[in-house]
């Protein structure tokens, strides 16, 4: 199993200007909810918020060979973890800025905004969620409309 602080490390490193901060402890949050059948493929950072100057909100967003878990540690005690499912799952949208930019991803009961992430990174985002999305759907049986 990759280990998930690891992996965000490493996105760190190579997308410096995504604004993130306490990764270890969003890390272990997400890894607390890793299933031991499950195995992380993906893992990055950002802030959970609509805002781009809210940069108090750093969420662990890891992608499972199962489903997306996003983490975050409150800063005194608890903690708040979201799980998206690929029959969840309907759309991502990436928008670029100057220098940062977001990644929005519509479920069907909620709408997901990651913001403050390196431009540089968006590239590498979409492609890992969207792969993984379009192939996991296709095990779910898709629904017809009967009017």
């Amino acid at each position: 199993m990759n280990s998930v602080y690891e992996l965000v490390k490493q996105f760190k490193k190579k997308h410096p200007l995504t604004i993130a901060w306490r990764l270890k402890a969003n890390s272990k949050v997400v890894n607390k909810f890793v299933n031991p059948d499950e195995e992380v493929i993906y893992a990055f950072t950002a802030q959970k918020s609509k805002s781009s100057f809210d940069i108090f909100t750093t969420a662990v967003i890891a992608l499972t060979d199962k489903r997306i878990i996003i983490g975050r540690k409150r800063l005194l005690f608890g903690y708040f973890v979201d799980s998206i499912t690929p029959d969840m799952f309907n759309d991502l949208k990436v928008l670029a800025s100057l220098i940062w930019g977001k990644v929005y991803i519509d479920t069907a009961k909620e709408f997901v905004t990651l913001s403050n992430i390196d431009k540089s990174a968006l590239d590498e985002i979409e492609t890992a969620i969207s792969a993984y999305m379009l192939e996991k759907k296709k095990l779910y049986p898709e629904k017809k409309n009967n009017k």
